[in-house]
This record gives C-alpha cells, structure tokens and sequence, in this order.
C-alpha cells in the first residue's frame, strides 16, 4: 500500500469528498454562508477561498492518497482568514498559531492512521514556514455534521486543550512537540528493527535453531 501526501491545489480540489468541496462552513461568515447556499454557489466561494488564501498566504491544505485514491484531507490556515472562528465561543485562536479547520478521513480508510499522517504533514510544512503552534476547535459531541473536528481525535494526536467549554473547546499544539514526537517514533521503530535484526542472528550464530 502506498501512500502519498500533496499540498490542496486549485487542480486537486475536487478530490475532496464532494460534500467537503462544497461546504463553506469555514470560509464564510455565518450570515454569507446562508445566502451562498440559497443560491447554490457554495462551490464558487470555496474555490475563490481556496484561490485567495494560496496568493495571499501559501498553501492551505493536505490531501492524502492510498494507492492513488484520494483517502483524506487537512485544511488549514491564519484565523484572519477564517471568518467562522470568530463566531466560536472559544476564540480568538491565539496570535502565533495557525487554525486546522478540517481533517476528514474516507470511511473506508479509517482506522489506519491515516489521520495522525495528516496532522505530521501539517505539522511539518508550518514549521519550515515559522508557525510556533496549530490550534483547532474541538467538538466534543460531534453534532457540527463533521464540519469541526472531533475533540477525541485531537487529543489523541498530541492536542491539549487551551481553553475548556462543554462543546467546542480550544486546542492547541505546539509544534516543537510534534516534531520531536515523529523523531521518537522513528527513533523507536529504529531501535526495534535493530531488536529484531540481533535477535534473527543469534540463533543462527549459536546454532539453536535446527530448522
């Protein structure tokens, strides 16, 4: 199986799920929102959000693909890009962080992953660009129709929170953390790829094997 994971371009965006491509829930105010649905121009306002933020502030998102299909998808960007955030009863996101709007993984290629890979994809390109910190809104009852990311899985991917409140609290993660976090991991499987190297040998060498 492999995997592949590329920045959200105007080509790539509609590999998003269909309903993802066309949802606004982010990109709008909430009153804008409402009339961009009435007319059914939600996929417009996506796209030219999308456009803007990649001229005025670079890329805003990760796709992720298994074998060539898309399995995923991370949006992020600065909260003054982000209109929504202001109607959360736990902002402002704080000034040296970078909001994560949306992180959804295919069903069918849940539970592999897939999700923590994202988080380090982000995580990565905003350190190289100077980011200190990601912060999300978390949804504590999963009631926002998938549109804010489930509070459960930001935590388990190193997420703390900043700020409480019974549905939406604010989290956070410092993006040192992240860092030397896939460094443990890999320094982990290394040690035990060695582990398993040695123990292989052994036998062989003492001959206690007589297969």
């Amino acid at each position: 199986m492999s995997r592949r994971v590329v920045g959200v371009t105007l080509d790539n965006l509609d590999h998003l799920p269909k309903k993802c491509r066309r949802c606004v829930f982010w990109e709008l105010a909430p009153h804008v929102r409402e009339q961009a649905e009435e007319f059914g121009e939600t996929d417009l306002e996506k796209e030219a959000w999308v456009s803007s933020v990649l001229l005025e502030w670079g890329s805003c998102g990760r796709i992720i693909y298994v074998d060539g299909m898309p399995a995923g998808y991370a949006m992020y960007a600065p909260p003054a890009a982000v209109p929504r955030a202001a109607a959360f009863p736990t902002s402002p996101v704080s000034a040296d962080a970078v909001l994560m709007t949306a992180l959804r993984i295919d069903p069918e290629f849940e539970h592999g992953g897939l999700g923590r890979v994202l988080v380090q994809n982000v995580a990565k390109d905003l350190t190289r660009r100077g980011v200190k910190a990601i912060e999300a809104f978390g949804d504590l009852q999963e009631t926002a129709g998938g549109c804010v990311i489930p509070a459960g899985f930001l935590q388990q991917v190193g997420f703390k929170t900043v700020r409480q409140h019974p549905k939406w609290p604010r989290m956070r993660l410092e993006l040192r953390t992240a860092i030397s976090w896939k460094e443990d991991v890999e320094a982990a499987l290394e040690r035990l790829l060695s582990s398993v190297s040695v123990k292989t040998a052994e036998p062989a060498l003492g001959g206690a094997f007589s297969r």
